[in-house]
């Protein structure tokens, strides 16, 4: 496939590099300085654009890749309150867009497991339930998108949290504590602790290249098709 990769940081650079490993062809690179290169004359050739960049930038990127019918695969956190409007976008007019708040398959097991816990403990109220994220000191959005999800999929079990708060000590609202460190790829875990005991499901990733892979083979997943994908319909879970 032809593959333009939008947002072209350590994330940008490693998607670049499993692309290549796998055959692919890298035909447009666009990054903050060469934002204008963007438009309809370098997209004519490209199969997918995988779009990894700020949470003020996605969204446009999306919309000037769906105007010149780019399917577009995105990692990109901390826009999703215009997820709806890109979804409704994409069915009405018959576009192709894959997002996952988290690329790698490990994660996308804990997310499993998670609402699997969540439904067990749901029946258990003397256990108080957290959760922990850290990242590396450059991620620009607080908490993670992928802490987000385990969040919104504990609330749908857990009927006694009302939502959830960054850093929050209102016992009605789902804690998420986010750590900035160094360059941490990501660890996430969910901590369920009363007074007696704590039990902790965790993931933490070693480096990029998982996240990276995984991307790649979305773009592989969409070719040809149309609609609004996620890991679930990749890993088929």
């Amino acid at each position: 496939m032809n593959i333009a990769i939008i947002g072209y940081g350590k994330m940008g650079k490693e998607i670049e590099k499993i692309a290549l490993e796998r055959k692919h062809n890298i035909k447009l690179i666009i990054d903050i300085n060469n934002k204008h290169d963007l438009n309809t004359d370098n997209l004519k050739n490209i199969d997918v654009a995988i779009e990894f960049s700020t949470p003020d930038t996605a969204v446009s990127n999306f919309y000037k890749c769906f105007d010149n019918n780019i399917p577009v695969v995105s990692g990109t956190t901390g826009w999703l309150n215009k997820y709806n409007d890109i979804v409704n976008y994409c069915k009405q007019n018959n576009k192709t867009f894959f997002y996952a708040s988290n690329f790698s398959i490990g994660v996308n097991i804990l997310f499993e497991i998670n609402l699997h816990l969540a439904k067990i403990m749901s029946k258990f109220d003397n256990y108080e339930v957290l959760i922990e994220e850290t990242h590396h000191i450059y991620k620009l959005d607080k908490p993670s998108g992928t802490a987000i999800s385990l969040a919104k999929q504990i609330l749908e079990k857990n009927k006694t949290k009302k939502g959830w708060e960054l850093e929050t000590t209102n016992k009605e609202l789902l804690n998420i504590k986010s750590y900035r460190e160094g360059e941490v790829p990501g660890i996430h875990k969910v901590i369920y602790q009363s007074d007696i005991d704590k039990l902790e499901l965790k993931h933490s990733a070693f480096s990029r290249k998982g996240f990276a892979l995984g991307a790649i083979l979305a773009a592989e997943f969409i070719k040809n098709k149309h609609g609004v994908f996620n890991m679930q319909d990749l890993l088929q879970l």
